[in-house]
């Protein structure tokens, strides 16, 4: 009978442990603060990167003049060794991802990677007097500038299209 009383004792011991490391556990989760917020994104200032990229790129840099404060600036990059890409990304008042992005990358290659595989639509819109093609995607929708010559301009993100459009119309080139 000696070895029946250590198994109960055992198992007894189990039990106590893994209470004990419940009730810390409870303790530890009411104690630790978590926020299930977005994170609040740092506004950039693209300026500079804009006033180089305008001096460098070998085609007119478009970015929007006149957007409200919602708009939030959070990314800018412009690379020459990389077919003079320019890229300045946006956080709208929706809270979508809305970007716009030239390069003089071959057309289909820069079109698929910066509107993350979308496809071309046969709708296309009047903006300021130039043509935009709607492209759709599982990811990212975007419109694209026809007529361009030497480059692609692409206004892309998770946004809506209307917000989109409110880019495109925004957008400026010197």
């Amino acid at each position: 009978m000696a070895g029946t009383n250590g198994k109960q004792k055992t198992a007894r011991d189990m039990i106590l442990s893994l209470g004990v490391i419940i009730l810390v556990a409870g303790v530890m989760y009411l104690f630790i603060p978590h926020d299930d917020s977005e994170p609040d994104l740092k506004r950039v200032d693209y300026r500079v990167e804009l006033l180089t990229a305008r001096r460098a790129a070998p085609y007119p840099v478009a970015a929007p003049e006149g957007l409200p404060a919602a708009w939030k600036a959070t990314s800018v990059r412009y690379r020459a060794d990389d077919f003079d890409t320019w890229h300045l990304g946006f956080h709208d008042p929706e809270g979508e991802y809305v970007a716009v992005q030239q390069s003089t990358q071959r057309r289909p290659v820069f079109l698929d990677e910066a509107t993350q595989g979308a496809r071309e639509t046969d709708r296309t819109e009047e903006i300021d007097g130039r043509t935009w093609t709607r492209w759709e995607g599982g990811r990212y929708d975007a419109l694209v500038l026809e007529d361009t010559k030497g480059s692609t301009t692409v206004v892309t993100g998770t946004a809506s299209f209307a917000q989109l459009t409110k880019m495109a119309q925004a957008l400026e080139t010197k």
